[in-house]
C-alpha cells in the first residue's frame, strides 16, 4: 500500500496494515481471493459485511452505498485494447482508499507513480478518489476516439462499396456502446450525488473538482448517444445506397431492353416464313432495314437523353 504521512509529508510503500492517525493510504488489490478481501476489509479496516460482500461478488452496475465509516463505489474503467468495461470497486474511509479489480487497469499503475512523485496529491482520501475518478473518466476519451475512427472507416467503406459487409461490425459496436453508455449514465448520477451530497472524507472545496468530472462524463455520454445514432444512420445509408445502385442497374437494363424491343420486332417480322413478302425481293432490302434499325436506335437514344433518362 502507498502511505502519505502528513507529519513529514513523505510517501512510503509498505505491506497492508491499518493506517495511523497522521497517515493517508491507498491500497490496490488486483485479483484478490475472497479470503484476502475479508481479511483486509473485514478484519483490518472493519468494513460493513454488506460492503465486503459487494467487493467479493463484483459484477454489479455502478452504484454508491454509504455506510457509517465507509462509502462504497462501483465504477468502470475501459480496457485500452478491446474497449470493454472493467469493473472496479472503491472503498473510501476517513484516511484510506481501497481499490479492488480483477483485470489490469493501466492508469492505476501510472497514478501510483504520480503519487510517489507529487506528495500533495494524497492529502486526504477524497483527493485520492478525485484523481482516480478523473483519470478513469479521462480514459473514456479512448473509447470515444475508437468509436469515431470505426464510424469514419465504416462510412468511407460504404461510399466506396455499398455492398461491403459491415452489418455485423455495426451491431457489435452498437451492443458495446449500449452497455458502456448504460454504465456511464449511472456513473453520471453517482458523480452528481458526490457533487451535491457533501460526502464525508472530502474537503469543502472538493465539490468543484468533482463537478469537473461530472461535466466530462456528461460530454462522453452525449458523444456516445451521437455515435449510436450515427451507426443506425450508417445502416440506413447502406440500404439506401444499395437501393439506389439497384435502381440504376434496373434503369440501365430497362433502357437497353426498350431500345432493342423495336429492333427485335423488325427482325422477327422479316424472319417469318411467308411466301409473299415483297420486301424480300428488293435488291437493297437488307441495307434499308439496317438503316431503319439504326435510325430508330438513334432517335430513341436522343429522346431518352432529352428526358434525362440516360
Amino acid at each position: 500500500m502507498l502511505i502519505y504521512n502528513s507529519t513529514n509529508q513523505k510517501i512510503t510503500e509498505e505491506d497492508v496494515r491499518a493506517p495511523l492517525e497522521a497517515e493517508v493510504v491507498w491500497i490496490r488489490m488486483l485479483k484478490p481471493s475472497p479470503e484476502e478481501v475479508k481479511h483486509v476489509l473485514g478484519e483490518t479496516f472493519k468494513c460493513h459485511p454488506l460492503l465486503v460482500e459487494d467487493c467479493i461478488n463484483m459484477k454489479q452496475r455502478p452504484k454508491m452505498d454509504r455506510y457509517k465509516n465507509q462509502t462504497y463505489l462501483s465504477f468502470y474503467a475501459v480496457h485500452p485494447k478491446n474497449m470493454t468495461p472493467i469493473e472496479m470497486a472503491i472503498v473510501i474511509g476517513k484516511n484510506y482508499l481501497i481499490t479492488i479489480y480483477y483485470e489490469e487497469i493501466t492508469f492505476l499503475d501510472e497514478l501510483h507513480q504520480e503519487f510517489q512523485q507529487f506528495d500533495n496529491r494524497m492529502d486526504n482520501s477524497g483527493a485520492i478518489l478525485y484523481h482516480l475518478l478523473d483519470r478513469c473518466v479521462d480514459e473514456y476519451t479512448l473509447l470515444v476516439d475508437h468509436v469515431e475512427d470505426k464510424v469514419d472507416k465504416m462510412e468511407r467503406g460504404i461510399f466506396r462499396n455499398p455492398y461491403i459487409r459491415i452489418a455485423k461490425d455495426i451491431f457489435h459496436l452498437k451492443r458495446l456502446l449500449h452497455q458502456v453508455r448504460r454504465y456511464m449514465a449511472e456513473e453520471k448520477i453517482i458523480m452528481g450525488a458526490i457533487c451535491h451530497q457533501n460526502l464525508p472524507f472530502m474537503s469543502n472545496e472538493a465539490d468543484v473538482y468533482f463537478i469537473d468530472i461530472y461535466d466530462h462524463i456528461s460530454r462522453v455520454v452525449d458523444s456516445l448517444d451521437s455515435y449510436r445514432e450515427s451507426l443506425t444512420g450508417l445502416l440506413e445509408l447502406q440500404m439506401g445506397m444499395k437501393s439506389d445502385r439497384m435502381n440504376e442497374i434496373m434503369k440501365t437494363l430497362t433502357i437497353i431492353s426498350s431500345i432493342f424491343l423495336p429492333l427485335t420486332f423488325i427482325v422477327g417480322l422479316y424472319g417469318m416464313n411467308f411466301r409473299v413478302m415483297p420486301e424480300l425481293d428488293w435488291a437493297y432490302s437488307y441495307p434499308i432495314v439496317i438503316c431503319v434499325m439504326f435510325v430508330i436506335t438513334a432517335l430513341m437514344v436522343i429522346y431518352y437523353k432529352r428526358k434525362k433518362w440516360m
